[in-house]
């Protein structure tokens, strides 16, 4: 079909193109970035194959992901060719070249991308980069994020803005998910993607004799699992797991089996939280950190949780499968080895104790043959039963789990070709490094509060990997854990003479253990916060210990000790000529890490506030001197829900 008119790609105005003669757009070629083997001209109205459509995700819980897969599906159904990939996989200097672009992105931490989207990220944003870069680019932007913090969608708008600034067009403005939405993300992204279907098919109609493939009809799985007549002597995950020579630096796709040497509670008896100290021996991985850096860690499913799924859909643990591809561009997962068994599957790949998502409804009420739970099914995956949705599954966080056991008919009748559509892989948790190399050579340890809690449902909700993690005892006989590091969110000044200020309630002190290991020099302020001295203050005698040798001022808050809490941010605002101080004439650098949802933003208002009152600046010079400390990098945090 024939392309829109767009002859030359000059922008003028707030981004629309003129229509005037047609030219080579000379800015493109050999553009920075761009080279011009890339660039494609267009003089005037070409012939166009059927167009291609790409939705590139930034994720960093997985939500983008499942989003941009959804928009697969949804583009599969209407007979559009679509690919769907991590934006960090994506070599964008082919986004040139690309007809039709939806971006799926998160927003993390205080307005920060995804992992999987900052090389994109960083490139997108070079200053040199030509405004008619993306002249030939029809793009649309979903963006997910959570309205409760200040920057709100911030990645999501912010490319939006890019986009058009680099010549691409629009097809809808920018749709905004909102996690704190009763009905979540999907409340805002329903009716967009329905006018985004209604643009793209309006554009680029497909032929009449392919009619679109309704809601119910499975589409066909990505993969199928040829079952072996009889299993390996040996599993590959035995031989993998055997090797002891690193192969090369510890990656997701190839990490490091760590002996685990302690676990250890820290917290007292009566404290409503187990945290645990947990120390690995990292000798012959060839990994090295400093402070700031995280650590990540692929955990398993629970055996009980295994044999429960496996006897709920009829599978034999035991058994081996390869698994075979059956659509063009799709590669099998790496995490999984070829032959694969069923028990290996289960436990180390398939993430059976998540909150599935409208996705997994939407697939299991396609296969289910049984006419009361496929209605039920059809309801919770419908638009309008969203909230029935939201009231079975998302607000007690009813896990995959369990809801294939209330639906016993359907998960009998799954086919094992469809395993891996209907549940995602699980996902490697972070953790801030919680020692240096310096105080412990060999040795990384790390700080985990064990995540349980109640709901209206009988079984505690319990995280994943920090219930694995708990579960694990060295003293039994032999541990391993996979993991690897990679560099985190704050980044220490390389001088020992800079201060620094440390804000960290509860396991957000976990990284300035590590900072202040490494900094034993004078100019270290560590405000920490928690509930009560004798239940949860980690790490107390070292503290202590570093006060006296002069390597640390500790400032605390114990918020339960006294009828009115008291929290870090009070803390900070009593000391506000000190903080000041350090700031403004000893050019200290300030750090806070923790829980992300009131504390960051409560931090940020003391400081405001104290530059106001300590500095003398009005409302608004004091938010710039914020901004600007972020800037420069003297205000960092690393903060997570």
């Amino acid at each position: 079909m024939p392309l829109r008119a767009r002859p030359n790609c000059v922008t003028s105005g707030r981004g629309r193109k003129s229509e005037v003669e047609p030219v080579r757009p000379s800015g493109l070629t050999g553009a920075a970035g761009w080279p011009r083997s890339c660039v494609r001209w267009y003089p005037g109205r070409a012939a166009m194959p059927s167009p291609r459509l790409l939705v590139l995700f930034g994720s960093q819980t997985g939500t983008a992901q499942d989003v941009s897969e959804r928009l697969g599906r949804e583009a599969r159904r209407r007979r559009l060719e679509c690919r769907v990939q991590a934006l960090d996989s994506y070599p964008v200097v082919n986004l040139i070249n690309e007809p039709l672009v939806i971006f799926v992105c998160a927003t993390t931490g205080q307005g920060d991308p995804p992992d999987n989207m900052k090389d994109f990220w960083r490139f997108i944003f070079r200053k040199h980069l030509p405004s008619a870069s993306l002249c030939q680019v029809d793009f649309a932007v979903l963006g997910l994020g959570d309205s409760s913090y200040v920057k709100f969608n911030f990645v999501a708008k912010k490319l939006h803005r890019r986009l058009l600034q680099l010549g691409g067009s629009a097809l809808l403005p920018v749709c905004l998910g909102d996690d704190q939405h009763e009905l979540g993300p999907d409340a805002a992204i329903d009716p967009w993607l329905r006018d985004l279907w209604e643009k793209v098919l309006g554009l680029y109609p497909v032929p009449l004799d392919l009619g679109t493939i309704p809601p119910g009809v499975p589409l066909p799985s990505r993969f199928a699992l040829q079952f072996l007549p009889e299993a390996p002597r040996k599993c590959p995950e035995e031989q993998q797991s055997a090797g002891t020579d690193p192969q090369g630096p510890p990656s997701e796709l190839l990490p490091f089996l760590a002996p685990m040497v302690t676990n250890q509670r820290i917290t007292g008896p009566s404290h409503f939280q187990d945290v645990r100290l947990i120390e690995f021996d990292i000798t012959g991985s060839g990994m090295s950190f400093v402070a700031g850096d995280v650590v990540l860690i692929q955990p398993e499913n629970s055996a009980g949780h295994v044999q429960q799924f496996c006897q709920a859909l009829g599978l034999d643990p035991d058994q081996c499968f390869t698994l075979l591809p059956q659509e063009l561009g799709v590669t099998c997962p790496e995490r999984l080895p070829q032959p694969c068994s069923v028990q290996h599957l289960v436990s180390r790949y398939l993430d059976i104790a998540r909150v599935p998502r409208r996705s997994f409804f939407e697939l299991l009420a396609c296969l289910s043959p049984h006419e009361l739970e496929r209605e039920k099914l059809l309801e919770f995956s419908s638009a309008e039963g969203q909230e029935a949705l939201h009231d079975y599954c998302n607000r007690p966080r009813r896990t995959v789990l369990e809801v294939l056991c209330d639906f016993p008919h359907t998960a009998r009748a799954i086919p094992a070709d469809y395993l891996l559509d209907l549940i995602p892989p699980i996902r490697p948790r972070a953790f801030s490094i919680a020692s240096s190399l310096l105080a412990h050579p060999s040795r990384l340890q790390i700080l985990v509060a064990v995540v349980q809690y109640q709901t209206r449902l009988k079984e505690p909700r319990r995280g994943l990997c920090s219930s694995w993690l708990a579960s694990l005892d060295p003293g039994q006989g032999p541990v391993r854990v996979p993991l690897w590091v990679r560099p985190g969110g704050l980044t220490f000044p390389e001088t020992q003479d800079t201060p620094v200020i440390m804000v960290g309630p509860g396991t957000g002190v976990a990284p300035f253990r590590a900072a202040v290991q490494e900094r034993v020099a004078q100019g270290n302020v560590l405000f920490f916060g928690c509930r009560q001295r004798d239940q949860d203050f980690y790490w107390e005698a070292e503290w202590k210990e570093l006060e006296e040798r002069g390597c640390l001022t500790l400032l605390t808050a114990f918020s339960r000790e006294q009828e009115q809490k008291v929290y870090v941010q009070h803390r900070l605002q009593e000391l506000g000529p000190l903080v000041w101080e350090l700031l403004d004439r000893q050019g200290a650098h300030f750090y806070l890490a923790g829980n992300a949802q009131r504390m960051p933003a409560d931090v940020s208002d003391a400081l405001v506030s104290i530059f106001q009152e300590e500095g003398g600046l009005s409302s608004s010079d004091a938010a710039a001197l914020l901004a600007r400390l972020q800037q420069a990098l003297r205000f960092q945090t690393e903060t997570w829900a």
